[in-house]
């Protein structure tokens, strides 16, 4: 099993990020995909998540209206838009996977993890 994580960087406040992470190992269309961070000095917490199927989303409110989250299950791949960043979201980002329905929000909840890549948002 992998999931692998890229995409992360430095921007300036107001920029725009994609993260993708590409997924191997496992069966990726039945896991909902979620997206985690976790900034320094705080515990990990959940970003967003999208069901096995696509149909559904869930997200922080933290990010809400700022950060999609979509899936491309014929490339077994998981992205999130994030948009209008600010230096709170300054993090590292962590890709995971789920067998789990519904919102998953507890990170013991996921099976698989990726290795987790950096976003800096200056100010």
């Amino acid at each position: 099993v992998q999931l692998q994580a890229s995409g992360g960087g430095l921007v300036q406040a107001g920029g725009s990020l994609r993260l993708s992470c590409a997924a191997s190992g496992f069966t990726f269309s039945s896991y909902g995909m979620g997206w985690f961070r976790q900034a320094p000095g705080k515990e990990q917490e959940f970003v967003s998540l999208i069901s096995w199927n696509g149909r559904n989303t869930y997200y922080a409110d933290s990010v809400k209206g700022r950060f999609t989250i979509a899936r491309d299950s014929a490339r077994n791949t998981v992205s999130l838009q994030m948009d209008t960043l600010t230096p709170e979201d300054t993090a590292v980002y962590y890709c995971a996977a789920t067998r789990l329905t519904g919102e998953v929000l507890r990170n013991y909840d996921y099976d698989f993890w990726g290795q987790g890549t950096q976003v800096t948002v200056s100010s």
